[in-house]
């Protein structure tokens, strides 16, 4: 299977420390984010990597090199304009033809790729999204309300959502349904399929994942023995 790795955004949650470093160059411990990253994706049994790349992509270039130091095939493509979180697709039209994963260049998570691609083959549609919960603790009192009557009032709740880790395994079909030229974003796309009546599937994760362009979890990931991390495999061999 082929992996994309998403690195053309800015980071601007992450400012102003990538004024200087692209996101997926921040660094976890000693090492960058795309190095755990193409790590994991090796350890999956990944070898054949697409990196997009835009805002100081010759950064990531210069520290990724070909790959060959993690036994892996690494090729670039690069903006000349920005092209929203899923448009630098179109710069590969001609290079995926399978089955293929396309992630954040800012993801963290211990998700098997191994159930995870599984899963997805086993609906034969051409798009599935992993997803987790994650849990939000609102600073308002929220009001429910029906006719302009208040029916509920919770006072700054805790908020639980199933939501988009920045993982998908798609088909070579979704290719369609994106433009050339122009920013189109994920949000576009599934809406795309949704009104030609496509099925879009999720995959819930319960594992660990952590959005490194949130400071949050940045700081999170910083407490984390990533050399040890492996990725949840065992359960699918054994």
């Amino acid at each position: 299977m082929k992996a994309v790795i998403q690195s053309g955004g800015r980071g601007t949650r992450l400012r102003p420390y990538t004024s200087v470093l692209p996101k997926p160059l921040m660094p976890i411990g000693a090492k960058p984010v795309i190095e755990l990253l193409l790590k994991w994706l090796r350890r999956n049994g990944i070898e054949d990597i697409y990196i997009t790349t835009g805002y100081l992509g010759h950064l990531i270039r210069s520290v990724c090199g070909d790959g060959k130091q993690w036994g892996m095939n690494i090729t670039y493509t690069q903006e000349t304009e920005p092209l929203g979180t899923i448009g630098p697709l179109t710069l590969l039209r001609d290079k995926l033809d399978c089955t293929f994963l396309v992630l954040n260049g800012d993801v963290l998570t211990d998700l098997s790729l191994n159930a995870f691609s599984s899963f997805h083959r086993s609906h034969t549609h051409p798009l599935t999204i992993a997803t987790t919960t994650r849990t939000t603790k609102m600073d308002f009192g929220v009001v429910d309300d029906v006719d302009g009557m208040v029916t509920r009032f919770r006072e700054k709740p805790t908020l639980s959502n199933c939501v988009s880790m920045g993982a998908y395994c798609m088909e070579p079909e979704v290719l369609r349904y994106i433009p050339s030229g122009m920013p189109f974003g994920f949000d576009d796309l599934v809406f795309c399929m949704m009104e030609r009546g496509v099925p879009v599937h999720i995959y819930k994760h319960q594992g660990l994942w952590l959005d490194i362009g949130r400071v949050e979890d940045f700081h999170k990931a910083q407490e984390i023995d990533w050399d040890e991390q492996v990725p949840s495999l065992a359960a699918i061999e054994a």
